[in-house]
């Protein structure tokens, strides 16, 4: 594993982004923050820093918000296809980057460059499906039933918003809220999160070369975002908040936003089933769950955290999936050769050794892994455990690392039942090849997102988010852009 020390990365050694280009965007503008403030960021495989950043305050905020205000009237008015378009050119600007969108994140985030490239190519067509329905956004005219009247629906934009984005995917979750944005006429002020704000950076200066309009997207990069968030959202000319992040931090939005009555999206945090069945092609399971644990170092709401495995097929399971973890490399994300990059940060390994720890106190057993790994960054070596107790608080918590805990199960009734103990609710996986169980599944595990034989959810053209403490609203497919859209019923005389 390469863990070497690397010197302070100059402004002009990073890709896709100038000196001037690590500021806040407002109105068009790139510009320091009102104080001067400013932070570095960290590159997670050895701590040195990579870039310094403005740190935006309330008042750079507010500023942000006016522009977005003053845009919007315009901006609403825009021709659908117009606004189609711009998401068009972004997406081939997007794609014709990738490379560099790649080591930018690799840099910032610390994932292998292979997976930042499939994030680049994931995140980029959400700006495809939405310049596509940009131009389909319509209402609907109707006889009222007694003939009196003609009912006439108008959809409209929301108004200006606030974007909340994570680390764990700093260009995807960007786009996946712009893209319905854009396309419904929504102007918008971005915080992206402090660990990672230079895709974002990076992003709204292909909107810009794209022909964005100014003040239609602002990014204010800040470390103070409790600060930046509560004043943006106590200003009754914000209309729309979306967020992803914890479900701790979506509690207190969600509050905040009832003094304002703003719409709200929220995507929060997961705990996944993956459950593997008696009928399972084991080897099928295996490969999906490599996928659905190792996507993003697991650092994913979407990652498979509990493996629910029926007692015939535990051991087989175990044994493979260990064999397929031990294998994989970690180290730097830019280096060749590395699958597994560092976690994000200090407290992220000690949280997941933690976990680790906890349940082999409880009686788990490693198959591999569960050693910290020794010398600069935040390492932690993918690790499966089997005979995870159902109580374990590796079960309940979402462990958001390279840790696969295995506990079995001996019937479908005990499985779903201990698939669905969980407060959250976004996404199941689960291997069988019984047509009636993949129905009976599909109808009785309680999350937004099923997979059924799969590693991976995750689709432009599909309706993401999750139900119960794991939040509401959906992102992308027909849906996504509903969530940016209001309705006007217009009462007309027959005649």
């Amino acid at each position: 594993m390469n863990t070497s020390q690397h010197q302070r990365t100059e402004p002009t050694d990073l890709p896709l982004l100038g000196a001037g280009q690590l500021r806040l965007y407002i109105d068009g503008e790139w510009r320091e923050a009102n104080d001067g403030a400013c932070f570095d960021v960290h590159d997670p495989a050895d701590g040195s820093v990579v870039a310094e950043v403005a740190d935006g305050s309330p008042l750079d905020a507010m500023d942000a918000l006016d522009a977005a205000v003053a845009a919007q009237h315009d901006w609403a008015r825009t021709p659908p296809r117009d606004r189609g378009e711009i998401l068009r050119r972004a997406f081939e600007l997007l794609t014709s980057r990738a490379d560099d969108f790649a080591r930018l994140m690799s840099l910032e985030m610390g994932k292998p460059l292979a997976e930042a490239k499939g994030e680049v190519a994931y995140g980029s067509e959400f700006f495809r499906w939405f310049a596509e329905e940009a131009v389909r956004i319509h209402g609907r005219w109707m006889h009222a039933p007694n003939g009196a009247s003609r009912l006439l629906t108008l959809k409209k934009p929301v108004g200006p918003c606030l974007f909340i984005t994570p680390w764990n995917f700093p260009l995807a979750m960007g786009t996946r809220k712009i893209g319905p944005a854009v396309a419904a006429g929504c102007t918008m002020v971005i915080k992206p999160a402090a660990e990672t704000p230079l895709s974002m950076l990076a992003l709204a200066a292909v909107m810009e070369e794209a022909g964005l309009p100014k003040g239609v997207l602002n990014v204010v990069t800040t470390q103070h975002s409790g600060e930046v968030g509560s004043a943006l959202m106590a200003d009754d000319r914000l209309r729309k908040v979306s967020f992803t992040g914890s479900t701790e931090v979506g509690k207190v939005l969600v509050r905040q936003s009832a003094d304002e009555l703003q719409r709200v999206s929220m995507e929060l945090g997961g705990n996944a089933p993956f459950l593997v069945f008696e009928d399972a092609d084991v080897d099928a399971a295996v490969d999906g769950a490599m996928i659905a644990k190792m996507r993003n170092m697991g650092e994913a709401c979407t990652s498979a955290n509990r493996f629910l495995v029926h007692e015939s097929v535990a051991d087989e399971f175990g044994k493979k999936l260990g064999d397929r973890m031990a294998a994989l490399t970690v180290g730097r994300g830019q280096d060749d050769g590395v699958d597994v990059g560092p976690l994000i940060n200090p407290d992220a390994v000690e949280s997941v050794g933690g976990l680790v720890t906890d349940a082999v106190h409880e009686g788990a057993t490693l198959v591999v892994g569960g050693t910290p790994v020794d010398g600069p960054g935040y390492f932690y070596p993918p690790t499966v455990l089997v005979g995870v107790p159902a109580e374990a608080r590796i079960n309940s918590e979402e462990i958001f690392g390279p840790v696969a805990p295995i506990t079995t199960f001996t019937d479908e009734d005990e499985a779903v039942a201990q698939a669905n103990s969980t407060e959250y609710g976004l996404v199941s996986y689960a291997y069988t090849r019984d047509l009636g169980r993949t129905i009976r599944l599909s109808e009785s595990l309680d999350f937004g997102m099923v997979g059924i034989n799969t590693g991976l959810v995750s689709n432009p053209a599909a309706p993401f988010g999750g139900v119960k403490a794991s939040g509401f609203g959906r992102e992308g497919g027909f849906e996504g852009i509903e969530e940016y859209l209001d309705t006007t019923y217009v009462s007309l005389p027959a005649g």
